[in-house]
């Protein structure tokens, strides 16, 4: 390399040309990834111009995970891709090692590509139980990672239990651009929320696409205020127990137990298209019992749109037979064999956000700009 000299006569280095450069900021990028969804890093590794790293990820005949990485990870940046499914205690046993190991092999950084985050469903106290959420970030902390990316997370407030940043993208634009381009006349549509719980996120819908709102309210909700904890449980009222106490009393009344109304629907969905959102869609029997009230009110047409499709047990079938036309939901989680289950599941692609995310993360770019300019095009 030819040097130059300055008008003082010190050495200084040519200009690095911008190809150069470009080589330079991806060349200590490893993507990796466990069983949970390989198709997905193929894809963001494709969109980025990288090559999957070297990585193998097999289970002994005890069940034992067992974690190979053949390439060298010293000194650089290492992307784990690994989300929920159905398999959701293997799958983090495998994140958990493959970044153990890397940290044991001196990376850099080791950022940890999570788009569906499993337990993230418990993520509060219930009854005599625990937070399994908190327990799962502190695992991820321990192993060795030093950033989380994920997607659409069931509370907000999980990202506090992490003692590491946490980047929660959002799967929103790509739904609504399928709503604008893909369902007809979807100006006659209404967003529907299930159960008073998802009326926050149904709103942000509406409000974006200029639509009305109806919520489902009633016997068939599940919101998860209405769980019983256990905390208002009265005590024991054994004659052992009446021994045992003063029959002086302390003054604490009687908390009233909670009386659902009957199934209804507040909002007008008559000769209109509904569209249910939500960022998960397992146990389907709630979708489908929404739906046959939806149509029994009128609705014309019904689409539920949802982040991740994990779809467990017989969901498929259930789906395929209830009144619901389409389910549209993204490829956080693989669900390939549901597809061919369900003729009424779509699916869209998010690889192109979660690429952005980690080329942002690894050039040290704002990653505000994804929350408020997503781009949805190649």
């Amino acid at each position: 390399m030819l040097l130059q000299r300055n008008k003082l006569g010190s050495v200084r280095p040519p200009k690095r040309c911008r190809s150069d450069m470009d080589n330079t900021s991806t060349s200590d990028i490893v993507i990796i990834n466990g069983n949970s969804h390989p198709d997905l890093a193929n894809m963001v590794a494709e969109r980025m111009g990288l090559k999957n790293g070297g990585c193998s990820v097999f289970h002994k005949s005890n069940r034992e995970t067992i974690v190979e990485i053949s390439d060298s990870v010293r000194g650089k940046d290492i992307y784990i891709i690994q989300t929920g499914t159905k398999d959701a205690n293997n799958n983090i046993m495998e994140l958990l090692i493959m970044a153990y190991a890397c940290k044991t092999s001196s990376a850099r950084s080791i950022v940890g590509v999570i788009p569906y985050l499993p337990y993230s469903k418990q993520c509060k106290m219930r009854k005599r139980g625990c937070i399994v959420s908190k327990l799962l970030a502190k695992m991820m902390c321990t192993s060795g990672l030093t950033h989380i990316i994920t997607m659409d997370l069931h509370q907000k407030e999980i990202q506090g239990f992490f003692d590491i940043p946490v980047d929660n993208l959002r799967a929103s634009p790509f739904l609504l651009q399928y709503i604008q381009e893909s369902i007809p006349e979807y100006r006659n549509s209404v967003i529907v929320a299930r159960n008073p719980g998802v009326a926050k996120k149904a709103n942000s819908y509406a409000e974006r696409l200029r639509l009305g709102l109806a919520v489902i309210h009633g016997e068939q909700k599940e919101a998860e205020s209405d769980e019983v904890d256990g905390r208002y449980s009265p005590p024991p009222t054994s004659s052992s127990s009446r021994q045992r106490t003063t029959s002086v009393s302390v003054g604490v009344p009687e908390h009233p137990v909670k009386v659902k109304p009957p199934l209804t629907i507040v909002g007008d969905v008559n000769g209109r298209i509904a569209i249910m959102v939500d960022d998960l869609i397992d146990d389907v029997q709630s979708f489908v019992a929404a739906a046959e009230m939806l149509k029994e009110n009128g609705a014309c047409k019904i689409y539920v749109l949802a982040t991740h499709g994990l779809l467990s047990s017989d969901a498929p079938r259930l789906l395929d037979e209830s009144c619901i036309d389409e389910i549209v939901v993204t490829n956080t989680i693989p669900h390939e064999i549901q597809k061919l289950q369900c003729h009424k599941i779509k699916t869209i692609d998010i690889s192109i956000l979660i690429a952005e995310a980690i080329r942002r993360i690894h050039n040290k770019e704002s990653m505000s700009y994804l929350f408020r300019n997503v781009t949805l095009e190649d």
